[in-house]
């Protein structure tokens, strides 16, 4: 018991320090380890492991509108990033270089890929002539540096997985509608795989993705009510093209540029799984993703016929597609439902004696702690519904955080007031519009814009820094 109980006193609780709450979980279950460099991190398998099952998931999606992958390289000539004014000075601060190729000085010193449309503009310019040769839709799933000040695991790091959608279009309308096609694909991700809800919504200028005209995002918000940036689509019009010379011959044999997209989710998402379904004891992982679906555990595995049948239903979980393990570890039963429930497992399967004379066995839930006894000929049936159970009870758990915590206000005075009454959350005013006011929230307040939702109410009000007249909705708040 003593070991059981260690087991769950080594997670701070999360209403006690939530960053360190994180911190402990991340380590606990596994997902990360700390390397020598600063702000780069060991994804270790069972992190991993999440990753690889959302990348299967999104890369089928992809795949199914016409996406292909391909690979860039790692290094951008310096005299390449230059050729797009606004993003070179966007990524600058984070770039980091290469000015060494063995013993020898390069000649022109190469930045490691913060994000990579300058090397898709480049391949682009080689690979486009006709308006046949479009549209031109490709991504890339690899791994980028931003060198920043600060990190934390999954959040914020100097080198984290992503993958960067890439896509070039005849007209400005075609580039637009892949635009928030992808941004559609995004919130779906979050919310029917990640159970995560979101507010899709467009960026100010302010915060938009260097060089684009216009970026959507998709906001979540986490269990401490702040907010979280899952995932971002850009759309850039032609500027880029015109920077790299891209062209093509149209329709009208008149000889054009193409209008640019670019599309991005990376590892924060599982920070973002972490911080909004993540109790006390550990990890909730969302069972689409979750490297092990359901967990087997034996009861009283020293008796006759216990390991046998244990390992029975795990056969017939794993022929029924789910992704399940058998504990037969001679770590005590209570270990083991702590070790699981701390790594986040949706199901554990028990089954003891007692059950074998019964013909069943016992289904316990992570989410709830609900346990039910199943017969053992409907254990396929069982397993898959209460699989459906845990991801629409954490939908609705997280879109409740969502809702109970999202306000309204008319002045930056109430705006303040809500969230240090709050304690945090999603605060929606109108916006005049102005850069001078948005600097004013932060500056008031300390809170950035969220997004400009998709979903604008049409009333007319006030700003709430200059009290001009205006109808944009817009969401504050303070995200990671």
């Amino acid at each position: 018991m003593a070991q059981e109980k260690k087991q769950v006193e080594a997670i701070t609780a999360r209403d006690v320090d939530f960053a360190q709450w994180f911190t402990d979980v991340v380590k606990k279950a596994e997902l990360i380890d700390y390397s020598s460099v600063k702000g780069m991190f060991i994804l270790r398998p069972y992190g991993y492991a999440i990753w690889e099952n959302m990348q299967a998931i999104l890369d089928a999606e992809f795949k199914k509108l016409g996406h292909e992958n391909v690979y860039m390289p790692m290094l951008i000539p310096e005299s390449l990033l230059q050729k797009e004014k606004d993003h070179v000075e966007g990524f600058a601060p984070e770039c980091a270089w290469v000015t060494m190729g063995g013993s020898e000085k390069l000649e022109e010193r190469m930045c490691i890929r913060p994000t990579s449309e300058t090397l898709f503009c480049e391949h682009y310019a080689n690979i486009i002539h006709s308006w046949r040769d479009l549209p031109k839709l490709y991504n890339q799933w690899c791994s980028v540096l931003r060198w920043e000040k600060t990190s934390r695991p999954f959040l914020r790091h100097r080198e984290f997985l992503w993958q960067e959608g890439h896509t070039m279009h005849a007209t400005a309308e075609e580039a637009m509608a892949e635009t928030e096609q992808m941004l559609n694909v995004y919130a779906d991700f979050c919310e029917n795989v990640l159970a995560m809800p979101v507010v899709k919504g467009v960026k100010t200028d302010k915060e938009k993705f260097n060089g684009a005209e216009k970026t959507y995002t998709v906001e979540c918000m986490m269990h401490d009510r702040k907010a979280l940036q899952a995932g971002t689509s850009h759309y850039f019009g032609d500027g880029f093209a015109k920077a790299f010379d891209i062209t093509f011959t149209d329709k009208n044999n008149q000889l054009t540029h193409p209008f640019q997209t670019s599309w991005g989710v990376s590892t924060r998402l599982i920070g973002g799984i972490i911080m909004t379904h993540g109790d006390d004891n550990g990890l909730i992982l969302p069972p689409k993703i979750a490297p092990v679906q359901v967990i087997v555990v034996p009861v009283a595995q020293h008796k006759a016929g216990v390991l046998e049948a244990a390992d029975g239903l795990r056969a017939r979980l794993a022929a029924a597609g789910v992704r399940v393990k058998m504990d037969d570890s001679d770590q005590s039963f209570g270990w083991k439902a702590a070790e699981y429930e701390m790594r986040g497992v949706p199901l554990r399967v028990e089954i003891g004696p007692k059950d074998m004379e019964k013909e069943q066995c016992c289904i316990a839930r992570r989410d709830t702690g609900e346990k039910t006894f199943v017969p053992l000929a409907q254990l396929e049936e069982a397993v898959a519904r209460l699989l459906d159970e845990v991801h629409h009870n954490m939908y609705a758990m997280a879109k409740k955080n969502l809702e109970d915590n999202s306000f309204t206000a008319e002045t930056w005075e109430q705006v303040k007031e809500v969230l240090e009454r709050n304690n945090g959350g999603f605060v929606k005013t109108k916006w005049c519009g102005s850069l001078d006011c948005e600097l004013a929230m932060k500056e008031k307040v300390g809170v950035s814009s969220r997004c400009m939702p998709l979903e604008q109410s049409g009333t007319e009000g006030v700003c709430p820094i200059c009290g001009k007249k205006c109808t944009t909705d817009i969401y504050w708040g303070v995200a990671y």
